[in-house]
Parts: structure tokens; sequence; C-alpha cells
């Protein structure tokens, strides 16, 4: 079987996103040897790109499995039109009204609730407006926790697990007033903080203790098995989500670097990933030859080099897995595909000798 995964470039400037195309099976054969999947679809515009892509390089307009990782803009809008302009079989997404009873009332009005943030009500209604024109499509909806996944075991989510998935929604329905004024001080903290320093293929200065939002770590993980090939992609999931990815992996028998594939989380935040993550992950720092092969949806600017930072494309890097950046364009990987003209190979992110400190090393 061969495959391909192309991350189309998302946003503008300095705003970014994901949206991902892959296709699996005999590419040389017929397409009912074949399975299309889209994984998020970034705004609007990217959702347009994704079904002309998919159209010019997969020769369908059928689509065998959508995920909408989470329901943030950046991800799910796209979504909607490619459920609008192609043959959907199957739509995966979380519906978190059917798990909070406090977002069921929320839905009622529209999200219109003043306990909610201006960025929540906008991703709940995207999730609801995302789940309605499923229904007038008629494409079934399947939330995606930790177990879902196709027949042949090429496709499966890894998590969130519903458990923890409703663990997460309580925290995203009642944050305490300190908790959510805390980013904010501490991102201008570091923004004062900011200078350079030096790293090496054994020296990392990225922490342990770096965190993301409870919306974020609802992001589905999806893994595919191809020929023994293991590809993973990660949506904005941070450390405490990854790691219950990987309990669940370690426990089926998976080692450091088996992974042929992965996506670097949340378009290479520092705050996603930790060395001892990316050690169980990965394997243990000091690699000098390449492993496999790491992707990560950036935008075209980096301005405040958040997306992707420095320290975590060095940290990849330094475990076998360099990592080539969208950042305007479009990035193919690919295994037993067919030749594209016109295109050439990617060239990864090189190590970086020097790294944003960001007041948090």
């Amino acid at each position: 079987m061969g495959f391909e995964i192309d991350f189309l470039p998302v946003g503008d400037e300095s705003s970014g996103g994901d949206a991902i195309a892959i296709r699996c099976g005999n590419l040389y054969g017929p397409r009912s040897q074949q399975t299309v999947i889209v994984v998020d679809g970034g705004y609007t515009d990217d959702g347009e790109a994704l079904v002309e892509h998919i159209a010019k390089y997969y020769n369908t307009t059928t689509v065998d499995i959508v995920v909408s990782t989470h329901p943030d803009q950046d991800h799910i809008t796209g979504l909607k039109v490619v459920l609008e302009e192609m043959h959907v079989k199957q739509l995966l997404m979380h519906l978190p009204w059917k798990h909070s009873s406090a977002m069921a009332r929320a839905k009622t009005v529209s999200f219109k609730v003043s306990t909610l943030s201006d960025k929540l009500k906008a991703s709940l209604q995207g999730a609801a407006s995302l789940e309605e024109v499923a229904k007038q499509r008629g494409v079934p909806v399947i939330e995606p926790f930790a177990g879902v996944g196709t027949s042949d075991g090429v496709f499966r989510v890894l998590g969130p697990s519903e458990e923890y998935y409703r663990e997460l929604l309580a925290e995203i329905v009642e944050p305490t007033e300190a908790k959510s004024s805390l980013p904010s001080i501490k991102e201008a903290l570091r923004k004062l903080a900011a200078s350079l320093v030096p790293e090496t293929i054994f020296t990392e200065t990225l922490r342990e203790d770096g965190e993301t939002s409870p919306r974020n770590n609802t992001s589905a993980v999806c893994l595919l098995t191809i020929d023994e090939r293991k590809l993973l992609l990660t949506g904005d999931a941070g450390i405490p989500a990854l790691g219950h990815v990987l309990d669940r992996l370690e426990g089926e028998g998976f080692a450091p670097g088996d992974l042929n594939f992965v996506q670097v989380p949340h378009h290479g935040s520092r705050r996603n990933v930790s060395p001892s993550l990316l050690d169980r992950l990965l394997g243990t720092k000091g690699q000098t030859t390449r492993v496999g092969s790491a992707f990560v949806s950036a935008p075209a600017k980096n301005p405040e080099h958040k997306h992707p930072a420095k320290k975590t494309t060095n940290a990849f890097h330094r475990r076998g897995y360099p990592v080539h950046v969208t950042q305007g364009t479009t990035k193919r990987h690919h295994h037993d595909a067919p030749t594209r003209p016109g295109w050439s190979a990617s060239i990864p992110e090189p190590f970086h000798e020097n790294v944003e400190d960001n007041g948090d090393s």
C-alpha cells in the first residue's frame, strides 16, 4: 500500500492553522482501492483549496473520512466547504453539548452566553454549523474518541478518551478568573525577557512544564498504519493529552522511534511538547541520522518565533525527525505514490545553534 499526506498552507502572514489531505491504498489502481481522508480544513479559503487539491491530485470528489480534531476556527471553518462541495462519507467531530449540560443550554441560544469567551463562542458556533451541514447532507457524524477507526485498522483515533474529554470540558466551561488572566501576563513577561540562548545536538532548552489550553487538549490524535509504517497526526494536543496517547501506544508495544512520520503539534509551539515526552515518542536526543520525518503547519511569517519555535524544531531534529514547515507552501510526504510533475523535494528546517529564550528556559 502507498500513501501521500499533503499539508496545505493555511492563513495569512502570521496567522496559521491546519488543512491536511491524505490518500492511501493502491495509489496506482482504481478509486475503490483507495481511502481519502481530510484532517482539519483551515479557514474558508483553505477549504476551497482542499477541494481543488483533492480533485486535481487524488482525482476524486469523494472523501471517505473528514476529521475535525477540535473546533478552533483555524481548523474547522474550511471543513464546511469540504462537506458542501464534496461527497463525504463520514464526519468525525466532537459534539461538546452532548457531554456538558452547560454547553447544551448554551447551544439553545446559539452560545450567546456571557460566561463564554468570544473565542469559545466562535468555536462552538463553528462546530454547531458543521454538524448542521452534515445533517443536511446526510453525512453520518461520529465522535473521535480513542478506539474509533476503520475496520482494516489503517486509521484509528488514539485520543482523547471520552472520560478525559469530559474532564477537559469541565475545565473549559468553568475556568477560574485567575487562570483565564494568567496566560496573558506570562506571555507579556516572556516577550520582555526574550533573548537568544545556544543549543547543540545534546544541549536542549525546551522545558518540561509547557502548558496549553484544555480546548487544545481535546484535539483528536490519529494514527495511520500502512504496511507497518506509522504516521501520527496530533492536531493541537498538548503534553497531558499526548501523554495519554503514549500510555495507550506503549501498552500495545510501541517503542520510541517507531514512528515514520509525525505532525509537530500546535504549529510548533514550544508549550505542547517536552523533552521527556519526546524521548518516549521519538527517542533520546543526540541522533545524527534521520529516523523519520516531521511536518508542521506554520504561517508564512513568524515574527515572534512561536510557530514554529526554533527550540521545538531543534528538539525533533536532535531525535532524528527533521521538521518540514509549510510557511506558505504545500508540503507532501509520500510512499509508493505517483510522481507529480513540477514538484520538488522538501528541505527541512535546519538545526538552529541559537534559539529564542522567551523568558521560559
